[in-house]
């Protein structure tokens, strides 16, 4: 979706199917997530741990990079650098073409889109196919994902179905004639679809949820088992990881494995667990750690605590922006709040689409209380408005503000002139300015102050 944030919600918001579906969806969620949090008396312990663990990873990141890069090798992986989506795409292009092959199939994987990878393998004439439900649906509709956990949750079940009838053959197993929208059946429908891709598909691509240091780990937590397929059947992995998905030890991954599910499926524990270490039963398996902008998040003090992430999209199912203007306006594989803060930085603020995702936000804080890793988001997003290019006239206009609100007299005076002066006031305001009234009414000046009110009424 081009444009800028507020131009796009502005097209989004005019979809109510869409505000149905996302509405519907996200409060479910929110709703589930909830009563499984409340379970456990000792949440606020375990998104203290897990804040205190990330935040030590990240300040000791080049040691424990290179301690994974080592465990992976000794145990017959190969580890890759890739600096950014260019590198990272052309490293494995050149590891899948390296195997004669020119089909993948692909665990749900956010790095690999940030990077635009099944674009570019397609480009070498190299098809990815998706094996996550919602990906597979994303995948066949000719879609963009706007979600994390959930990247088709602005469909509803027919419109599943129509995709399945209508797209499902062009790449592989078509759907069965008599295909209904019940839940079931779309899912007996994708399961067959993708058995057959499964056993013939020799070479699987894969992110990672957890990296552990220690022993050169990876960890998959996924609802479907799929992954596990994708992880265990092909004769050549590769999995593409941000740099930040590492932990030191297992007993750090033992705080996750409490915090991710509740907070994402609204589960006690996810219904398969994957790991592996470097190159099992004959598998060749490749690492590619992925920077791609991070390290310059990571030189940032305040927007660095971006880096904790773990993808839950608790966030998402909390914000009252995301829930009516959908995943697709902020123009980034990570949308919401965490896609309002990360993608600004991984990519810079260089377009107008970018610099205004700091503002696809009321600071209502919601966002910070649901996150399991207490990303204060609110106050990323406020650092980051002030290094928009238009920061100054912001900056010019609260030295005003506090210049005025600093003494009563000011404020008074101030509050007069402004009641004298009201029918003059325009409804938009000129120059930079009308950014702020673009997106938000100027509300009417009375013709009293509340100040000479009670004046009036105290002596009366």
């Amino acid at each position: 979706m081009p444009g800028t944030f507020p131009q796009n919600a502005a097209v989004a918001v005019q979809d109510s199917q869409l505000r149905y579906n996302l509405r519907k969806a996200t409060h479910t969620i929110r709703g589930k997530r909830l009563k499984a949090v409340a379970e456990l008396p000792d949440w606020q312990e375990l998104r203290a741990a897990g804040k205190t663990i990330k935040d030590h990873t990240l300040r000791h990141l080049d040691r424990y990079l290179l301690q994974m890069e080592e465990a992976v090798t000794k145990a017959g992986g190969h580890v890759h650098w890739a600096r950014d989506a260019d590198e990272a795409n052309r490293i494995v292009t050149e590891l899948v073409q390296a195997t004669g092959e020119t089909e993948v199939v692909k665990v749900k994987s956010m790095a690999t889109q940030e990077i635009g990878l099944n674009e570019h393998l397609a480009k070498q004439g190299i098809t990815a196919y998706e094996s996550d439900l919602a990906e597979l649906i994303v995948q066949l509709g000719d879609d963009f994902p706007s979600h994390i956990l959930v990247p088709a949750i602005h469909r509803n079940r027919s419109e599943i179905r129509e995709i399945f009838t209508e797209k499902m053959a062009e790449w592989g197993r078509p759907a069965p004639d008599d295909l209904t929208d019940e839940p079931s059946a779309l899912a007996d429908a994708a399961r067959l679809h993708l058995r057959e891709r499964f056993l013939k598909t020799k070479v699987a691509i894969s992110g990672a949820n957890f990296m552990i240091a220690e022993t050169g780990t990876l960890v998959v937590l996924e609802s479907e088992g799929n992954g596990r397929m994708c992880l265990t059947l092909p004769r050549t992995l590769i999995s593409v990881v941000g740099i930040e998905k590492l932990l030191p030890s297992w007993r750090d991954l033992e705080v996750f494995l409490q915090l991710l599910p509740r907070s994402s499926t609204a589960e006690r524990m996810n219904p398969y667990t994957s790991m592996w270490t470097g190159a099992t039963e004959g598998q060749d398996f490749h690492l590619v750690l992925l920077d791609n902008g991070r390290t310059n998040v990571l030189a940032d003090e305040v927007g660095r605590q971006a880096l904790r992430c773990i993808r839950c999209s608790a966030c998402l199912n909390v914000c009252p922006v995301y829930e009516r203007a959908g995943g697709h306006a902020y123009g980034s594989v990570y949308p919401g709040p965490i896609g309002a803060i990360l993608t600004p930085q991984l990519r810079g603020m260089g377009s107008d689409l970018d610099a205004s995702l700091p503002y696809a936000s009321s600071l209502c804080g919601a966002c910070f209380e649901a996150c399991p890793v207490a990303i204060d988001i609110p106050e990323v997003l406020v650092d980051l408005r002030a290094k928009v290019k238009h920061a100054p006239a912001e900056r010019a206009g609260m030295k005003v503000a506090g210049w005025v609100l600093a003494k009563d007299v000011r404020l008074a005076r101030a509050q007069r002139l402004a009641v004298r002066f009201r029918k003059l006031v325009p409804k938009r305001l000129p120059g930079p300015l009308s950014a702020w009234t673009d997106t938000r009414d100027l509300p009417d000046i009375p013709e009293e102050s509340f100040r000479d009110w009670w004046e009036r009424n105290e002596r009366a």
